[in-house]
């Protein structure tokens, strides 16, 4: 049985400033209650981001809508993003665009046990290693695991996917003779017998 918070609670903690994706989340406060946050974000809140990003062309918002819940006595952090973010191409170095449109679920588990609780795809985190414990509160670095998450979906070695690599020729390629490199053992085979 899936427990989502009710229209009550959400509206109570639903926040839609632009600019304020909360860093963490109070475990203790809103782990059995629910948690929402929806907003647009621009991408260099993301550090790690955005050192990534092209600065040849402007980057647009990230839609982000987040949920913190229970289901089957397993908490879940939801989150859905939309949006492009512009990072270099590998091949020409132009700006290329990287969509980042999908809906991710991570299981956050309080230890190993719970995993038999979990389908085989689902992704999770032991609750131990990601939660930070500050004074009596125990906070989950809600804005790093959706910067793990974006960081995970950008490709490696981003290009476009009609590029070619340019390249210059300097000077003339000069064609070696390719010799067996086998014709010198069996010379060498020949002189020992």
């Amino acid at each position: 049985m899936t427990t989502t918070p009710t229209s009550e609670q959400v509206t109570h903690n639903k926040n839609t400033d632009a600019k304020t994706l909360p860093e963490h989340i109070v475990l203790d406060k809103w782990a059995d209650s629910g948690f929402e946050w929806a907003g647009d974000v621009d991408a260099s809140v993301f550090e790690r981001v955005s050192a990534l990003l092209s600065q040849e062309h402007a980057q647009s918002a990230l839609g982000v809508q987040a949920t913190l819940y229970r289901d089957s006595n397993v908490l879940h952090l939801s989150f859905k993003l939309n949006g492009t973010l512009w990072l270099t191409c590998q091949r020409c170095l132009q700006p290329v665009d990287v969509s980042l449109d999908d809906d991710f679920d991570i299981a956050l588990l309080d230890d190993d046990s719970q995993t038999r609780l979990l389908d085989d795809t689902q992704d999770y985190l032991l609750l131990d290693e990601v939660v930070i414990q500050q004074s009596s509160e125990r906070l989950l670095p809600f804005k790093q695991l959706i910067e793990d998450e974006i960081l995970l979906k950008l490709p490696m070695s981003p290009k476009h996917d009609d590029c070619e690599m340019a390249v210059e020729q300097v000077g003339e390629i000069e064609e070696e003779d390719n010799e067996n490199p086998f014709a010198a053992l069996a010379a060498l085979k020949g002189k020992l017998s």
